[in-house]
């Protein structure tokens, strides 16, 4: 071989080298991007910016409650809520939700019936999922009830009936949660929560520690855990001091992702009929949570806060990344 064709070979060897590795390259410094960025960042903010999902739980329970959480949706004065599928008042969620297809509604997946008075069951019916129902064939009234009795079999069946029910009626849904944390209390409930996550694809509200948070003793990766802390009103508090409660539990937040959980209803003869013997997250209660949604002082506070409201498909999005 004479020497130009020998320089003409290393060329092209050279040149083929470079080429093989420039992907592999750029792969690993995109990778180290994603891992390095911040939720914000994915979604085009800075790092320092403080993400606030405002949602409401309980769609669908009434209709008083269907009215305060949908024109809160449609004034934007909350960002996304999540539907009680085997609620009675279900049907007039599907109906709004097709006039309203960018509206951020997730599944408020649900075991429990807590109220005395207006109850449901599940929607695939006593006889196909016994171990979730109560001797009058109501879900159970608390939590423990279903830790103690559920078969997890009839618990997959169930919520999986609630998520495909609400698909079939048209809605397009963002993400899952819970009713009543039902779904972190037992490690055996959590397996199912992830794994209805990853099936449907949708993410699930998940915080590090607290009442979303995973059971004890079990830990997941941190990209898992989809917000920081959840921010909710907790029995206690008076009537005067609602709207600064919000502002001393919001202000102190570093940058990251949080999320305030809202419970919203019209303190009306409906409400008061459902929750007579329920003063915590009753009437009157969902009427001071949605008076501090919608006035003018919370939202300046959030103004001035610099928060950024957020909806779970904004948070989707970051989790696609």
């Amino acid at each position: 071989m004479n020497h130009r064709m020998h320089s003409l070979f290393l060329f092209l060897f050279v040149t083929l080298a470079q080429s093989l590795a420039q992907p592999v390259q750029a792969q690993t410094v995109q990778e180290k991007t994603a891992q390095a960025t911040t939720v914000a960042e994915r979604l085009g903010y800075p790092a320092s910016a403080r993400l606030l999902a405002i949602h409401a739980d309980d769609l669908g329970m009434s209709h008083s409650v269907n009215r305060a959480t949908l024109e809160a949706l449609d004034k934007g004065w909350i960002t996304s809520a999540s539907i009680l599928v085997p609620c009675p008042w279900f049907p007039e969620v599907a109906r709004w939700a097709k006039q309203h297809p960018n509206a951020d509604l997730g599944i408020h997946l649900a075991l429990t019936s807590e109220w005395t008075d207006l109850r449901w069951g599940p929607i695939s019916g006593a006889g196909r999922v016994p171990s979730l129902v109560d001797a009058h064939g109501y879900l159970p009234l608390d939590t423990p009830d279903v830790d103690q009795n559920a078969k997890i079999p009839d618990v997959e069946y169930e919520l999986r009936s609630q998520i495909d029910r609400a698909k079939s009626a048209g809605i397009p849904i963002t993400h899952l949660d819970m009713h009543m944390a039902g779904m972190v209390s037992s490690a055996e409930l959590f397996g199912v929560y992830r794994k209805l996550r990853d099936d449907y694809k949708l993410p699930i509200l998940l915080e590090p520690s607290g009442t979303h948070g995973t059971p004890a003793g079990i830990s997941v990766p941190a990209e898992e855990i989809t917000v920081q802390r959840i921010v909710t009103m907790e029995p206690g508090v008076n009537e005067k001091d609602w709207l600064d409660w919000y502002k001393k539990q919001l202000s102190p937040l570093p940058p990251g992702v949080y999320q305030l959980i809202v419970h919203l209803s019209y303190d009306d003869e409906e409400m008061r009929g459902a929750t007579w013997d329920h003063p915590d997250w009753g009437a009157a209660w969902r009427q001071r949570d949605f008076d501090t949604v919608k006035s003018a002082e919370f939202r300046q506070f959030l103004k001035e806060q610099g928060f950024v409201l957020v909806t779970w498909r904004d948070l989707a999005k970051a989790q696609q990344h």
